[in-house]
């Protein structure tokens, strides 16, 4: 592992300045999200940018559609009315509370800490760097689904941002190419397929899903080239090193919600479940 971290280190921090610029940021293996960030870590958060959902395992939060617009989609109009099965809610609620705490006591110190640490630039990179190992998930469900055309996009994209945009750091594709990221996962197939999400569930440290997301996840991480850079407990510093850097470029989300919200337990459960239908039906 230590010879991947020194390699990242080596190439990033020297061309860190060169990212003054905004970044379009998208995680590896986050298989709901996709968010732009720029220099603006003194920006305040609305309450609905950036809200979707908190994770643990995968901390961070929705700020925009795969094609980097900002308009939230879980917002939008829509006639059908939602449903949300939710027949385990102590238990859910429960895994919330931990998911909470363990939040503000533990990774959201660290994560500011490391934000002091490490510039902007930096961290949006090391972000793009584990976006480009996420590729194959996006290029299979894409196939699976028929959209083939978004899965060549997908292949073009990791070729390009894996040599011009030095392993993945920058986003050539889409600012110089126009070839947007795609958002696509395991979750999404079985939605297209017709398997209904089943109930809702908090995971700890990973949080909001369902039964089929969460099956999702897990085939989702097999299709992760994460996975097999770094071995056995190595990987699991990486995706500790991968959300603790995500929470660092979050604008304080969360903490919008638990002020805003009456209840920031149904008001995550529901955004995020609108969320998930609107990308199941795009």
């Amino acid at each position: 592992m230590k010879k991947y971290i020194v390699l990242i280190l080596a190439l990033a921090f020297p061309v860190s300045g060169m990212c003054e610029n905004e970044i379009t940021l998208a995680y590896a293996g986050d298989t709901n999200m996709v968010s732009d960030y720029s220099n603006s870590d003194a920006t305040t958060p609305s309450r609905t940018g950036n809200s979707t959902h908190l994770l643990v395992a995968q901390v961070g939060s929705e700020a925009a559609t795969s094609d980097g617009d900002e308009d939230l989609p879980f917002l939008d109009d829509d006639d059908e009315t939602l449903e949300v099965w939710d027949p385990i809610e102590p238990f859910n609620r429960g895994m919330f509370w931990f998911n909470d705490k363990l939040y503000f006591y533990l990774l959201k110190p660290i994560a500011r800490g490391y934000r002091w640490i490490a510039p902007e630039p930096f961290r949006v990179a090391i972000g793009n760097v584990f976006s480009n190992l996420a590729t194959p998930v996006r290029v299979i469900n894409a196939g699976l689904q028929g959209k083939f055309g978004d899965a060549g996009n997908e292949l073009v994209r990791f070729g390009t941002n894996s040599t011009l945009g030095i392993l993945g750091m920058f986003d050539p594709s889409k600012e110089h190419f126009g070839i947007a990221k795609t958002d696509e996962d395991t979750g999404q197939t079985l939605g297209h397929y017709g398997v209904g999400p089943g109930p809702y569930l908090v995971l700890p440290f990973i949080g909001p899903s369902s039964a089929r997301d969460g099956l999702g996840l897990f085939a989702d991480s097999y299709m992760d080239l994460t996975y097999y850079i770094w071995e056995n407990s190595d990987y699991w510093y990486a995706v500790a090193y991968r959300a603790i850097n995500k929470l660092s470029l979050d604008k304080d989300t969360y903490e919008g919600i638990k002020k805003d919200a009456l209840d920031p337990y149904l008001f995550v459960r529901d955004a995020w479940t609108q969320y998930r239908q609107n990308l199941v039906k795009n």
